[in-house]
């Protein structure tokens, strides 16, 4: 067995931290040595099994050299075979001798500037774009492994669970809903995605139409006075922050992800894991995911029109809907499962210490 520490800052719960937390869950669950290092305090902590062993460093900063001293008297006393951090604060704080005993892993969600990461002794990209950038900054091609994110698929939830979702949000039983996951930051495109639903009116084939919107951010109260200015505010249930989504999921006929950049897409994943169509502007993450049938389901970003008529087009045609669910989710079984990334990881791990 490879024994491996695991390194994340911050006290928030975004993608990157919500897949570190399933990753070593899932190391912790197949009985693989772990052990995570953590800000103190944080939410990341919370969200571990109670059998997984912590350590807490503050971690304030890159240049907080007290706690990458600590980082570096956690990793000589447990010895772990693999030290893998997560986004630049983390990877920026640990610095390991190659000639020790652990071997630095930093893994990286998006296309940073490499200098910040060539002090590891291999990298992690989890998208096939994020490695040719690493590879194309001059990093070895035989120490970057692809390995991507897989998401949770939790059991479906009874109708009666739903319905009362329903209710709770003042959507009618015969409406169609459209659903959106993410923080409120320009870069996600939810001033696109309100000026699509705009356009798209209030009804499909004589069916309401409500938008459903799940999170929050810096953008919220822009977004709420953008929302009555248009006249749709009606017509937008905001969900707020959720710690588990997945009820709000099953309620959706269609996932919007309306992103102007993005590196990978987890809300696409996690869509797929639940069945759900996806409706997605054309990023570098979705057009990676969408293999060959980009054109059902992508449109170009920054066009609300665009976007508009992709949802129209989608919510009248119940067979494509439900084709693009079962594509997707046969996509998450087979590229994107929990059992293939971690055994993708340890495969990996295997390989650097062999």
């Amino acid at each position: 067995m490879i024994s491996s520490a695991h390194i994340a800052a911050g006290q928030a719960l975004g993608g990157a931290e919500l897949f570190y937390v399933r990753l070593v869950n899932a190391l912790q669950e197949r009985r693989e040595p772990v052990l995570a290092i953590t800000s103190p305090g944080g939410l990341i902590s919370r969200r571990l099994r109670p059998d997984v062993a912590q350590e807490h460093v503050p971690m304030r900063g890159i240049i907080d050299l007290p706690s990458r001293w600590r980082i570096e008297a956690i990793v000589r006393h447990n010895r772990p075979d693999i030290v893998q951090t997560y986004m630049g604060r983390a990877t920026r704080l640990t610095h390991l001798d190659p000639g020790r005993h652990s071997l630095h892993v930093a893994r990286l969600g998006g296309y940073y500037d490499v200098k910040g990461y060539r002090h590891a002794h291999a990298w992690v990209g989890n998208t096939r774009g994020i490695c040719d950038h690493l590879i194309r900054s001059g990093l070895p091609a035989s120490r970057i492994a692809h390995i991507g994110n897989f998401v949770d698929t939790p059991a479906a939830n009874s109708r009666d669970v739903i319905a009362t979702l329903r209710r709770q949000l003042d959507i009618s039983d015969d409406a169609l809903v459209l659903m959106a996951v993410g923080r409120f930051h320009p870069v996600k495109g939810f001033a696109d995605l309100l000026a699509a639903f705009s356009l798209v009116g209030g009804a499909i084939r004589g069916r309401p139409l409500n938008l459903v919107i799940v999170g929050d951010g810096p953008l919220q109260e822009t977004l709420h006075s953008y929302a009555r200015q248009l006249g749709i505010d009606r017509r937008v249930r905001w969900a707020g922050w959720q710690l588990d989504p997945h009820s709000y999921y099953e309620l959706a006929d269609l996932l919007v992800c309306p992103s102007h950049h993005e590196t990978l897409g987890n809300v696409i994943l996690e869509a797929w894991a639940h069945c759900r169509a996806v409706l997605a502007t054309q990023t570098v993450g979705a057009m990676e995911l969408a293999a060959d049938d980009s054109p059902s389901w992508t449109v170009p970003a920054q066009d609300p029109q665009a976007l508009s008529d992709g949802i129209r087009r989608l919510l009248e045609d119940d067979a494509l809907r439900g084709d693009l669910a079962a594509s997707g989710r046969q996509k998450v079984d087979d590229h994107y499962s929990q059992q293939q990334i971690v055994g993708a990881y340890l495969d990996f791990y295997q390989r650097l210490t062999g």
